[in-house]
């Protein structure tokens, strides 16, 4: 027997009110307890490990991308406590929270290539000026973050909805496009210190964290062209209306990107070395806005 909701359900702000779509709440299915409890343990211990790295290798550029296991684990919280909870507020948390963690972990990405083109003296192979490089994809990632999250607050609302999908769209396709553009940037300075090599770059094993970037940034494309199409469908698309897709194409892939940077972590290359200190502190201050974290004080 399907379970009567009330027509409306307020909200505790009573800004505005929100129709329950079916038997299950706001979803079109019954969230799974156990699938959402084994990401969020997954994501917890994930995040806990890059905490130890940092403090580790004093690899603060990595605040970020904590910032972003942080959200994805308190996104899987909010799924398996909205499961009974049929409220707006634990699905609009967990919707967001999980929409936008990627967009940290992008930020931490693009300051590690800056980092890397400064380790082996290559910045004349780099398309861009180290500093360059940072500000410019780090202010890119702020911008789909920021997008991404006004989107995601948007489609909370009852006449908005359609709206928020449509912006949500836009900053998932402006991260593709940065991501792509940033592969591009990555391989020119790959080929061309391959091919050049300078006086350091032989004795120093970078090659093996350029290739670690690919895959967290091929990890991240995928999972961004996937919610590309989910948002298209709309949302009685198949995508949206099936957990597994979630759990297949969102949640293994961005643990799958936390555990490939923790195994292969550019604090053990970068954070030893003198060059390291040469950080410009306008990435992580950008970075910062982005996670909503305060800026450090202290380069690393």
């Amino acid at each position: 027997m399907a379970i009567m909701h009330p027509p409306y359900i307020s909200i505790a702000t009573n800004t505005f009110t929100k129709r329950a779509p079916s038997e299950h709440g706001y979803y079109e299915y019954d969230p799974s307890v156990a699938g959402n409890a084994i990401f969020m343990v997954l994501f917890l211990i994930a995040t806990l490990g890059h905490i130890w790295r940092i403090w580790h290798f004093r690899s603060r550029y990595f605040i970020p991308f904590v910032v972003g296991g942080l959200f994805e684990t308190a996104g899987y919280a909010a799924r398996i406590y909205s499961r009974n909870h049929l409220t707006l507020g634990p699905y609009v948390v967990q919707s967001v929270l999980i929409l936008v963690a990627p967009a940290l972990f992008a930020a931490t990405i693009y300051m590690i290539l800056g980092r890397i083109v400064r380790l082996v003296h290559a910045p004349h192979h780099s398309i861009f000026k180290p500093t360059i490089v940072t500000k410019v994809f780090v202010c890119g990632d702020v911008f789909c973050f920021l997008v991404q999250s006004g989107g995601g607050g948007l489609q909370a609302q009852e006449g908005n909805r359609n709206l928020g999908r449509a912006i949500v769209l836009v900053g998932l396709v402006a991260q593709i496009l940065i991501f792509g553009f940033f592969i591009v940037v990555a391989g020119v300075f790959h080929v061309r210190t391959v091919k050049a090599p300078t006086e350091v770059s032989p004795r120093i094993p970078w090659r093996k964290h350029m290739f670690m970037l690919y895959l967290t940034s091929a990890l991240i494309m995928v999972r961004n062209l996937v919610r590309v199409v989910e948002y298209a469908q709309g949302y009685s698309g198949y995508i949206i209306t099936h957990e597994w897709c979630l759990f297949v194409f969102d949640s293994l892939l961005m643990f799958a990107a936390m555990l490939a940077l923790f195994i292969a972590h550019p604090g053990s290359l970068i954070g030893r070395s003198p060059e390291s200190k040469a950080v410009d502190a306008e990435g992580m201050r950008l970075a910062s806005r982005d996670a909503g974290v305060s800026e450090p004080h202290r380069r690393i």
